[in-house]
């Protein structure tokens, strides 16, 4: 990634009131302090929040062109995100951001295993405009994705092409792709 490339964050908590630093948030500011790396972090607790944060970071900052990755750290499984026990399917998120993330990548953290199928996959990138999604098929409580997430995000600085930089990703850190089911579907 150039330096003014940057990542945006949104991680799912269960009081947007209550400040906690997470391993993502200590994560993201290792990568911003070794590699340059910028990245915007948010917190979300409501489908509203969630909405509200892409909106503000849609229309209040002029520097959305240059955020590749949209980075979700929320629980949920196969083709859904939990927030506050309620539970969005990706269409309806789809539906939310029709248009409005064109040429972005969402990947998400393995506090929810990514499993979709070509339709809905098609149908995710048709209505947001978005290359990639990428996530893992595999959760643990013990393994969070935070290194490997880490590492795939350093990867953009020196590739552009998705899919050498997945393939990069594997070479360089196999077992954990394994163990935890890296999955890119564009």
């Amino acid at each position: 990634m150039a330096s003014d490339t940057f990542i945006f964050c949104l991680e799912a908590v269960a009081d947007i009131e209550t400040v906690t630093s997470t391993e993502v948030v200590q994560n993201l500011e290792k990568l911003a302090f070794e590699q340059g790396i910028t990245s915007i972090y948010k917190t979300c607790d409501t489908i509203e929040g969630l909405e509200e944060s892409l909106s503000a970071l849609l229309y209040d900052d002029h520097n959305f062109t240059n955020y590749e990755i949209i980075y979700f750290v929320m629980k949920g499984e196969g083709n859904n995100i939990c927030l506050n026990e309620y539970y969005y399917s990706l269409q309806e998120i789809a539906e939310l951001f029709e248009g409005k993330m064109k040429g972005k990548i969402l990947h998400f953290a393995n506090a929810k295993v990514l499993d979709l199928s070509t339709e809905e996959v098609q149908y995710f990138l048709d209505i947001t405009g978005a290359c990639a999604i990428s996530g893992y098929g595999a959760t643990f409580n013990t393994v969070t994705s935070s290194n490997l997430d880490k590492a795939f995000f350093s990867l953009f600085e020196e590739e552009d092409d998705i899919v050498l930089i997945v393939e990069e990703l594997h070479q360089k850190h196999y077992a954990l792709c394994k163990l935890l089911d890296f999955r890119l579907y564009y």
